[in-house]
């Protein structure tokens, strides 16, 4: 592919055969030099591949001793010829191996230092020295692919959304703070002394206002900001896919995203995805597996051992004191059957324990069923007739390993996904292909252990029409929404909901968690206001383009498929950020800390907090 430019006519990794004979100008990178006596070979690299140049043994003007004195990273370009290789040196593993670049000019563009590590395929180097320098990171081919694969992924999007009549449409960076589940990074403002604006959480607001305004069918690559505790797949700022519709249900928001999604899969794996999505009530996934964001591969399921009031279950009829106390206090004792479990080790076995301990559960209890009975710590609780009964209860068949819990229902369910995950792994039971799940009707609030309830997704989701009544009453406690989550192999990789659009409804829903009407007015001044011009029914989604797209190209952490990421702890080994400001900055913007950093690598936001102004 010939290019009009000034600087080259080709990219490096587009000669082939073909271009022989080819006059060329090429730049880029030095990645390699090879001496082989009397012919010098240099490897230039571009982001579009390699090629080996090399000088003619009789050629004017030094151009061999020139590639001679060339070192990694000179940026450098080259005029020269395309010829074929010699058969016996052909490259057949290289996209441009049959042919090499004849260099018959050499202009140096940039010289390069030392490097703090090589430019290479496979790195093994601590990953802050790559983050410190992640400029030269970008240049190795495996990072770089990252990148080509998200530019196809974002086109993939952009193109089955457009297909679908959506508008793209960018909402704004600097905005209110409002109320969504996690703490909102704050700018001062200079013109207003006193007031702050917000990085937005999500374009929630103002996708719903799009909505009010007409424009049925919006979508948008949003940045999005949260001031939350970081994990391996979270980062305080991160890309989402955010769509909204008007006058659509349930079912044609679902169906929207999966051909978005099936699309993806075509475009960058060739790979064609079964749809419907497979669907599962929230109650039920909790029931089942323990989880709302279970790995259907997995196929362990969670028995509960307690049971009701009504109809006691197993678990209350062992004599086992732990279950009893636990079941006294209005806890969980639930089990799950691990077939052919028997087979694993004590050394296995404790590390399904540590996971339910690492996950804030105090332990677990277990069994193996042999042929002359059980065997474990749990065994001599299992006595007859109760016992045979507590083993029928879970399924047990000789060979297997039953492994149980009781703990406070919030505990016991996050200790149970991991035990659930652990014993997956274990025996090797993950395994098929991608499984593509939607968790549906999700509560519309959730109680935290001080007994405050919240939103469990955000306070515009609307609830079951049927539920409504309950709302009206006061009663938060089973109360449905029309919300629902997308799950890739037990990874959560976005949500969305149908939305409030009645004024009334919406305070209700405000009330139900503590806003009075002054106050959501006072928050949400600009939504309630539009609601009383005629808003339209309508719901939307929202997926994680950095969690996804780390699934998808199969990356080890979502800072993999990130430019330039934060460290764990929020803070940028390039840029050093965040970090001290100048106190004529501070001054400007009518500020003052209460305490000074103790070093410059200290941030503002470590060392103390802003006043109102001075």
């Amino acid at each position: 592919m010939s290019r009009s430019a000034s600087w080259r006519t080709h990219a490096c990794g587009e000669l082939r055969g073909g271009d022989a004979g080819a006059e060329v100008v090429l730049c880029g990178w030095v990645a390699n030099r090879r001496d082989h006596g009397a012919v010098a070979f240099v490897d230039l690299r571009d982001r579009r591949g390699l090629i080996q140049l090399v000088a003619d043994e009789d050629a004017s003007g030094g151009i061999d001793q020139a590639l001679r004195k060339l070192h990694p990273e000179y940026v450098i370009q080259v005029y020269g010829r395309v010829r074929l290789r010699d058969e016996a040196n052909r490259n057949p593993e290289r996209p441009t191996g049959d042919v090499e670049v004849v260099v018959d000019k050499l202009v140096t563009l940039s010289r390069a230092e030392r490097l703090p590590f090589e430019i290479q395929d496979e790195l093994d180097v601590p990953e802050i020295l790559r983050l410190e320098y992640r400029y030269l990171d970008l240049r190795r081919p495996p990072v770089r692919r990252m990148f080509e694969l998200r530019t196809q992924a974002n086109h993939s999007i952009r193109s089955t959304l457009i297909e679908n009549d959506f508008l793209e449409i960018e909402t704004p960076l600097l905005t209110r703070s409002t109320p969504e589940g996690a703490r909102d990074y704050l700018v001062p403002s200079r013109s207003r002394p006193g007031s702050w604006y917000a990085l937005p959480q999500s374009p929630q607001v103002f996708k719903q206002l799009c909505m009010v305004g007409g424009l049925d069918k919006y979508f948008q690559i949003a940045r999005c900001l949260r001031d939350e505790d970081l994990r391996a797949d979270r980062q305080p700022e991160f890309t989402q896919l955010d769509m909204e519709m008007s006058f659509v249900e349930e079912d044609e928001v679902l169906q929207l995203v999966e051909r978005v999604m099936v699309a993806l899969y075509s475009d960058l794996r060739g790979e064609e995805l079964p749809t419907p999505f497979e669907r599962l009530p929230h109650a039920e996934a909790i029931a089942r597996y323990a989880s709302d964001k279970p790995d259907l591969r997995n196929p362990l399921e969670v028995v509960d051992l307690a049971g009701s009031p009504e109809q006691p279950g197993p678990a209350g009829q062992l004599g086992f004191g732990v279950f009893d106390t636990v079941l006294a206090k209005g806890g969980w004792v639930r089990g799950i059957r691990l077939p052919g479990g028997a087979e694993l080790s004590r050394k296995q076995i404790d590390s399904i324990e540590q996971a339910a301990k690492d996950a804030g559960a105090g332990g677990a209890a277990w069994c193996k069923i042999g042929a002359d009975g059980p065997t474990g710590p749990l065994s001599r609780f299992l006595k007859e007739p109760s016992g045979a009964a507590f083993i029928e209860a879970l399924g047990g068949q000789v060979g297997d390993l039953l492994v149980t819990l009781a703990d406070a229902p919030r505990r016991a369910l996050v200790a149970l996904d991991a035990v659930r995950r652990r014993a997956g792994e274990l025996l090797d039971l993950v395994q098929g292909p991608d499984r593509l799940l939607w968790i549906t009707e999700f509560p519309l609030f959730e109680e935290f252990d001080d007994g405050v309830w919240a939103p469990a997704h955000h306070p515009f989701t609307a609830p079951v029409s049927a539920d409504i009544p309950l709302l009206q009453k006061g009663v938060k406690e089973g109360v449905r929404s029309r919300a629902y989550d997308l799950v890739l192999n037990g990874v959560e990789l976005g949500s969305g909901s149908i939305r409030i659009h009645d004024r009334e409804l919406q305070q209700s829903v405000f009330s139900a968690i503590g806003l009075d009407p002054a106050e959501a007015q006072r928050r949400f001044h600009h939504l309630l206001e539009a609601f009383r011009f005629g808003a339209p029914p309508h719901g939307g989604f929202a997926i994680g383009l950095d969690r996804l797209y780390c699934l998808l190209f199969g990356a080890d952490s979502i800072r993999d498929v990130i430019a330039f990421p934060k460290t764990a702890t929020g803070s940028c080994p390039l840029t050093e950020a965040p970090a001290p400001v100048d106190e004529e900055q501070l001054q400007e913007l009518g500020l003052a800390l209460s305490a000074l950093p103790s070093d410059p690598s200290t941030s503002q936001a470590e060392a103390g907090t802003a006043s109102q102004p001075s």
